[in-house]
């Protein structure tokens, strides 16, 4: 069967990195090839190359057989070539239909756009697809989940005949993912040919035919899905192997000091009456379906959000917390879901994001102590094992892995007591996880306490030592770690099974 693409060769550096060293990847019609490694392995250049965002230094691109240049996005789109990506591209401000149809509104004779064609056929496509979304909602007004859905039904509506999907499933719940591997299966039965990035290994092998390994800008290994096994694809990415990933060396047991206490917390219509207590060195984790209230009680733990009633204590005091200021001064550290948006200043430099929680402590009538800002900036930078060429890096320019690190290292800067995680190793590779793994051992065994939310439930299990199950807002039981199994925890959280003795328990 003759190639769809063949990327032979690519090279590709930047100031003092070599991004890719002589990559070779291809993909056939009807092909589904996987594309993992850490972060910095090359992944996202790779892929920027192909759809003309970024121009090779070497090597060639082959469309059937055929030796192209693909200068820019909209040559690539002109071949046929899409991507969905991380961040949204949708435009924001206008509706659905507005942006299947962007650039090319049908109109009539008169001028006048054909607006019955383009909600009409927009529409139509959706529910084919099953996407319930209307198309004359603005995008804006849509949840992040929906956008990504409907960028791409537009994808698959402009009939590209190669689809790169990079992290697709980071912003979807299960059954959306499901959803998600329908539309590419029926991609592929039609020829389209798929590359999938994900740092989901267990999508890998559920979805793609083919896998590449890059690492460190060079491919170490293409073959079929079927010839490799979880931990052998992790040792070829990393260096290490799947049972290794969860690392904390022990589990909360012992009912020693508490650090924060949760009574009847309750933001209507959000979540209610929710209770708990967190223990120096323990993880306690918060699992539930997307859309549950998870994300909406840590923010008013951190004093983001405010509740209507209930009360919080942190090391046995009483305290209120209704502003993100309050939060930190009793010792709140928050490492938000979207760390881009709400955890940092990404146009701004390393040093000044780690110092950021924390600059009362070192000025002094309104003036900086420089010294002891890079001082500290060095410090955390060396521990956490952040890669930046230097803490004068805007961190718009890190990994997502480090800037994750970046965000972790602001509340050790402030010497927070209680680390709330919401979904931390979302986007970031198999390297970077293990190292936020680490990092959580090293917070325990410092005598912080941890609140941990993941939709991940392998990564729950192996972080957490008892899971608070929540479900539209409510307690629906509080599993000890003895307990802890997939089947159960989904039954909870999806209202099949309730534990009216624990769902408030403060144990």
């Amino acid at each position: 069967m003759q190639h769809l693409v063949q990327m032979k060769s690519i090279s590709k550096s930047f100031p003092g990195v070599q991004a890719l060293d002589q990559v070779d990847f291809d993909l056939k019609p009807g092909q589904v090839h996987g594309l993992v490694g850490e972060n910095g392995a090359g992944k996202s250049t790779l892929i920027k190359i192909l759809m003309g965002a970024y121009k090779a230094d070497a090597g060639q691109i082959l469309l059937d057989g055929e030796e192209v240049e693909i200068r820019n996005p909209i040559e690539a789109k002109r071949l046929k070539l899409g991507a969905v990506y991380q961040d949204i591209t949708l435009a924001s401000e206008l509706s659905v239909g507005e942006n299947f149809f962007l650039g090319k509104l049908p109109r009539s004779l008169s001028g006048l756009v054909k607006w019955a064609k383009v909600h009409g056929e927009t529409q139509t496509f959706l529910d084919e697809l099953g996407i319930q979304v209307s198309s004359r909602s603005l995008v804006r007004r849509l949840s992040p989940a929906q956008q990504e859905m409907v960028t791409i039904a537009k994808i698959v509506y402009e009939g590209s005949r190669v689809v790169v999907f990079d992290e697709p499933t980071a912003l979807l719940a299960n059954e959306e993912t499901e959803q998600l591997f329908g539309i590419i299966r029926r991609l592929r039965d039609a020829g389209t040919g798929i590359v999938y990035i994900s740092h989901r290994l267990e999508e890998i092998f559920e979805i793609c035919d083919t896998v590449t390994v890059l690492k460190d800008g060079q491919r170490v290994v293409t073959c079929p899905v079927g010839e490799i096994d979880s931990d052998t694809l992790v040792n070829r990415m990393v260096g290490r192997n799947l049972e290794d990933m969860f690392v904390r060396q022990t589990y909360q047991t012992a009912e020693d000091q508490v650090l924060l206490e949760v009574s009847a917390l309750t933001r209507q219509p959000v979540f209610e009456n929710i209770s708990f207590k967190v223990h120096r060195g323990e993880v306690f984790g918060l699992f539930g379906l997307v859309g549950s209230g998870r994300t909406e009680i840590v923010r008013s733990l951190f004093g983001a959000e405010k509740p209507d009633t209930g009360s919080v204590s942190v090391e046995g005091t009483a305290v209120r917390i209704t502003t993100p200021a309050a939060g930190i001064r009793h010792g709140i550290g928050l490492v938000p879901e979207n760390r881009k948006e709400a955890g940092l200043a990404t146009g701004l430099a390393v040093d000044f994001n780690i110092n950021l929680a924390s600059y009362d402590n070192i000025s002094r009538l309104g003036f900086i102590n420089g010294p002891a800002e890079r001082r500290r900036a060095d410090k955390y930078v060396k521990e956490l094992r952040i890669k930046t060429p230097t803490v004068r890096q805007t961190v718009n320019k890190l990994s997502g892995g480090n800037q994750q690190k970046v965000v972790i290292s602001k509340w050790l800067c402030r010497q927070s007591k209680v680390f709330i995680f919401d979904e931390p190793t979302t986007g970031v590779d198999v390297g970077a996880k293990v190292e936020i793994y680490r990092l959580l051992d090293e917070l325990l065994q410092r005598g912080a306490a941890i609140v941990f939310i993941s939709s991940y439930l392998p990564e729950i299990m192996g972080i957490a030592d008892r899971i608070l199950v929540i479900r539209e807002g409510r307690s629906m039981g509080l599993v000890e770690r003895p307990q802890f199994s997939e089947e159960r925890l989904l039954r909870l959280a999806s209202g099949l099974e309730a534990e009216a003795q624990t769902a408030n328990s403060t144990a």
